[in-house]
């Protein structure tokens, strides 16, 4: 099967599953062929799947990750001792696990095509990742904690596993209870990650989309929160800053070159 022919197979087949999709055309266009597979991805809930479905949709997003390049941690240079700073789509990052910016439901986004990372690591991981999630939130029964994090395998992304985590959404001002769930979303990842042998982590900018954190005091957190667990455990960890935005490529890089030099100089 082509990859045009892969695509439109996973279109018709989730289709099927809802009868409120009955009648709905496949467009010719490749481009819109996949924002309608994005929709269908992001729309399903977490339920049986045939091992054929699962066949081919993993080869179709194995190429579709190729086309796309991968970033390998070996390509980065570090810009303090353990520390990485790197601007790109974190689902194209092969390195041991990412983190992912969640809800409470821990269920991945639902709003079709919509930007959040959360969307884009569902998506590209493939419908196991939501399977999986369902399972850990069944496991539980209940919302996940505010500050607190899980573990899958990262299925069809170029990492292992996805470490999830629910940070805190700021409605109005930001407090200190905010910064210390915040710190707490980064704490658990680290935990987490030496709890399962990882070895490299990418951290997203948990919490300043949707969530509405200011960027400058959320990355401080996470920097100060990151070398702070790094030195008190003497982890080896190897931790990637990723980031989607100039903006906030410019806030990490400011704030890691200076205290690169205030280290230095004492």
């Amino acid at each position: 099967m082509t990859q045009t022919e892969k695509r439109v197979y996973l279109i018709k087949s989730l289709l099927k599953e809802r009868s409120q999709y009955t009648g709905i055309p496949i467009p010719v266009n490749e481009q819109e062929q996949k924002n309608l597979l994005r929709l269908l991805f992001n729309l399903r809930m977490p339920g049986p799947v045939s091992e054929d479905f699962l066949t081919i949709q993993d080869v179709y997003l194995q190429e579709e990750l190729a086309q796309k390049g991968i970033t390998e941690l070996a390509a980065l240079r570090p810009v303090q001792n353990q520390i990485y700073l790197w601007r790109g789509d974190i689902t194209t990052l092969a390195c041991d696990a990412i983190v992912n910016a969640a809800n409470a439901q821990l269920l991945g986004c639902f709003c079709p095509c919509h930007g959040c990372i959360d969307n884009a690591i569902h998506t590209f991981s493939g419908v196991q990742l939501r399977l999986a999630c369902d399972k850990l939130m069944r496991q539980t029964g209940e919302l996940e904690a505010t500050g607190s994090a899980k573990i899958t395998p990262a299925f069809n992304l170029p990492c292992r596993y996805v470490l999830h985590t629910v940070g805190p959404i700021v409605d109005g001002d930001l407090t200190v209870e905010h910064e210390m769930q915040l710190s707490s979303c980064y704490r658990s990842c680290l935990a987490l990650a030496a709890q399962n042998q990882i070895q490299s982590l990418a951290f997203c900018c948990i919490s300043t989309g949707e969530f509405r954190f200011p960027n400058q005091r959320a990355a401080e957190i996470a920097i100060e929160t990151t070398k702070a667990y790094l030195k008190e455990t003497q982890s080896k960890l190897k931790v990637i800053f990723n980031v989607f935005k100039e903006r906030d490529y410019k806030i990490y890089k400011k704030l890691l070159c200076t205290d690169r030099r205030s280290a230095k100089s004492t």
